[in-house]
């Protein structure tokens, strides 16, 4: 009976061990740094937030807690709307992360569902950033 014991509670020391490592490793990829920047990258953070043909990733620069610029990731997006959204992305730029996460600016005509997926990326991302700064 101790065997079993004893092999079972290993095995779960095991299983959270590893959870604990996955678990840090994809945090390691949400938050780098680079240049001096806080880069957030939204990949695993927003799989679930949806433009017109998937997912609508970015990457979030920060530097002394204001935003200096939001990248578009690649995407499935058709290139002449997600082309329309571009702009968008600097709305952000030069504002205090408190600021960014609040604002919501309008969404793009003729590219709705992009836009509003980009909109819930960088408030994601930027909510993150404000967890685990």
């Amino acid at each position: 009976m101790r065997k079993v014991t004893s092999r079972l509670l290993f095995g779960i020391a095991a299983i959270v061990f590893a959870a604990t490592l996955t678990s840090a490793s994809s945090n390691n990829n949400i938050i780098t740094k680079e240049k001096g920047m806080t880069v957030v990258n939204t990949t695993e953070l927003t799989r679930d937030i949806k433009g017109f043909k998937g997912s609508t990733p970015v990457k979030i620069f920060i530097k002394k807690n204001k935003v200096v610029k939001v990248e578009a990731l690649p995407n499935q997006e058709t290139p002449r709307f997600f082309d329309k959204v571009k702009p968008l992305l600097k709305y952000w730029e030069g504002k205090p992360v408190s600021k960014a996460i609040e604002d919501e600016p309008d969404a793009i005509t003729g590219a709705t569902y992009s836009s509003d997926a980009i909109m819930k990326n960088v408030q994601v991302g930027l909510e993150y950033y404000n967890a685990h700064k």
